[in-house]
Parts: C-alpha cells; structure tokens; sequence
C-alpha cells in the first residue's frame, strides 16, 4: 500500500477524525505499532506463574531464615526498590512484654513509557490529547491499614517535567474480612501539549512475622484511547 492508503487506513480503523495526521510520518510504522487500545507497560502481572510440579517423595522441611522483604514474581520490565519500615510500637501499654511484632516494608515498583516509541506522534499529543487510561489492582491483604499507593505523572520531553500527576493512597477498612481485589483506574485527559512520557509508580505493603506475608497486585495498566474529550 501507498503511504496515504496506510494514512488512511490508520485514520479508520482507530476513529481518528479530526485528529492531527502529518504526512510526512511513516504510517505503515504507525499501524504497525498498534498505539491504541493495548497495554503499554510491560510485564503487568508479575505474580501470575505456574508453581513448580510438588515433589512427593520429599519430606517438607520448614524453611526459616533472615526476614524477607519482596514477594516472588519476575519484575523484569520493572524498576523495584525495598523500603523497611521501623517496628510499629504504637497501642502498645507501657511495660506490656512482647515476643514479637510484625516488620513493614514498602515494596515499590515503577515503569516510564515512551509515548512516542510506542507509536503515538507530536501533533496527536499537543493538540488532539487523547485519554490516557489508568488502571491497577491490588490485593486486600488487610496487613495494615495503608498497603498500597500509586503515582503516574505525565512527563515531558526532558523526562522531569511534570505536566499531570494522579496519587492515590487508600486507607483500608479492616472491621470486615474480605480479602478481596480492589480496582483503582484514573483516566488523564485534557492535560495540555507537551505530554511525551508517562511514569507510573505504585508501593504494595509487606509484612513478615516468622514468614513473609505480601500484599500482591496484577493488571496493571497504561492504554491511550483515540478519544478526544470536550473542553
């Protein structure tokens, strides 16, 4: 196909009517590249693997060692950071004896996605701003009242200007067990020109008492809609 039909073809099959196409882009590249609609993170569910085969024939052996402050999983794409947290003595009666208290930690995690590696192109940014959707799940592992927080920004060209920026940092109701997953999603849109990188960071709380106990999450998400949203 010719350089306009692939222009073209990009232009219906993502709606983007009205949207700001040069022609002197490799359309082809674009397509390709599939910008809309998919995951631009990578490796988004780290903790879902197949376990090992059991071994029967093996007595279990009680494992105990040092305390252990970050959860299994292959991180590869992510950039981690451990940050351990002093005991929490707080509710605790002056002269009460205590065996032993759970020690916190921080396990924090985060990706920068390069909007236009991905595909997307300078005038569709600055002018067109399509939705920059937000999306994460965290396990409810009522170890503390605060186990998760997230942070994405929208970043420039230098990769430290920060042009939108969305926190969330929930407290967690422990009245009633459900050790359930949470969903947290935020959606940019309207966030002026500029906007090149997207820095997503989120910190999953962890425990350890005689063994490790993690606050998991999966699913988590960086998409850009072709969607133009009213001033």
């Amino acid at each position: 196909m010719s350089a306009a039909e692939w222009k073209k073809r990009c232009e219906a099959e993502w709606g983007l009517q009205g949207a700001p196409m040069p022609d002197n882009l490799d359309w082809k590249s674009v397509c390709d590249a599939k910008p809309f609609g998919r995951n631009l993170l990578r490796n988004p569910a780290p903790h879902v693997r197949t376990p090992p085969p059991p071994e029967p024939d093996l007595p279990e052996v009680p494992t105990r060692g040092p305390p252990r402050f970050q959860p299994e999983g292959d991180f590869s794409g992510w950039t981690t950071s451990t940050e351990v947290l002093p005991y929490d003595r707080s509710g605790i009666p002056e002269g009460a004896v205590i065996c032993a208290l759970p020690q916190y930690s921080w396990f924090s995690m985060e990706q920068v996605v390069d909007l236009k590696a991905e595909g997307l192109w300078e005038e569709l940014l600055d002018d067109f701003q399509p939705e920059i959707v937000i999306q994460d799940w965290y396990e409810e592992s009522q170890l503390h009242d605060s186990i998760y927080q997230l942070n994405v920004k929208l970043l420039g060209a230098d990769k430290s200007t920060v042009l939108s920026e969305h926190t969330v940092s929930p407290t967690e109701d422990r009245s009633a067990y459900s050790h359930t997953w949470k969903e947290v999603s935020h959606v940019f849109s309207g966030y002026g020109p500029g906007v090149r990188y997207v820095h997503f960071l989120h910190r999953l709380k962890n425990s350890f008492l005689n063994e490790f106990f993690p606050t998991l999450f999966t699913g988590s998400s960086v998409m850009v809609r072709p969607t133009r949203t009213s001033s």
